[in-house]
């Protein structure tokens, strides 16, 4: 008998979630910075070394902002694990009942339901109290490192696109340039988001790029009305 598997996309969202995050924020944080820096005149060994820091400061702070994030929630789930053990060690016969009560709701009988809670239990207790009452799943489950890693890479892949065109690009022609380009990497972006996410493509394209462009037209705004590097 061949086995059936199937892939959900719900087993994406932790990596995606910080991939498309941080990409994403390179992308607009850093060509938002040049776009100001050049639309006030600046010279482009200005714009560039503003955008080059614009880039390791972000990436750091990505990587530390997702590291203490997800930490934060790594421990709270210790911490409702440790709590669950305490019960299941303390008041099983209780917790059994909590288990079948889910089931219950969920809209099993509840002859069956107790059935199902007295097998799961005897196979992994926390296990299924981890599953079913706190909403934990291996799947979704928090790796603050992992986290960290993706987000201070991808952020620094992202930011390195309008680095590239202000870097190449016609100095008269910066700030169109890199702005024309940044909004359509974030057209790709939205769109490969949503395919891999099973969203539709239009919607992903569409919120990225319109708040790219108002995120750059400000800081252009503000670049051209003080006339100096911001």
């Amino acid at each position: 008998m061949s086995k059936h598997h199937e892939r959900h996309y719900a087993e994406r969202i932790g990596w995606l979630r910080a991939a498309v995050l941080g990409a994403n924020d390179g992308i607009v944080s850093t060509a938002s910075l040049v776009v100001g820096v050049a639309a006030a005149q600046a010279p482009r060994g200005d714009v560039l070394i503003a955008g080059i820091a614009g880039l390791v400061a972000g990436a750091m702070s990505m990587a530390a902002g997702e590291y203490v994030s997800v930490s934060s929630q790594a421990d709270t789930e210790k911490a409702d694990l440790a709590r669950e053990r305490h019960e299941l060690e303390h008041d099983t016969e209780h917790e059994r009942q909590e288990l079948a009560e889910i089931y219950v709701h969920r809209g099993l009988q509840p002859a069956l339901a107790q059935e199902v809670a007295d097998q799961l239990m005897t196979h992994d207790a926390l296990g299924a109290h981890a599953r079913d009452e706190l909403g934990m799943s291996e799947m979704h489950s928090a790796r603050p490192l992992q986290a960290s890693l993706a987000s201070a890479s991808t952020f620094a892949v992202g930011a390195a696109l309008p680095l590239a065109l202000a870097l190449f690009g016609p100095a008269n022609l910066l700030a169109p340039l890199v702005a024309g380009g940044s909004l359509l990497f974030l057209a790709l972006l939205g769109g490969m988001a949503a395919r891999a996410g099973g969203a539709p493509i239009g919607v992903g394209i569409g919120r990225v790029t319109f708040w790219g462009a108002v995120a750059m037209a400000a800081t252009a705004g503000v670049g051209m009305l003080f006339g100096t590097v911001v």
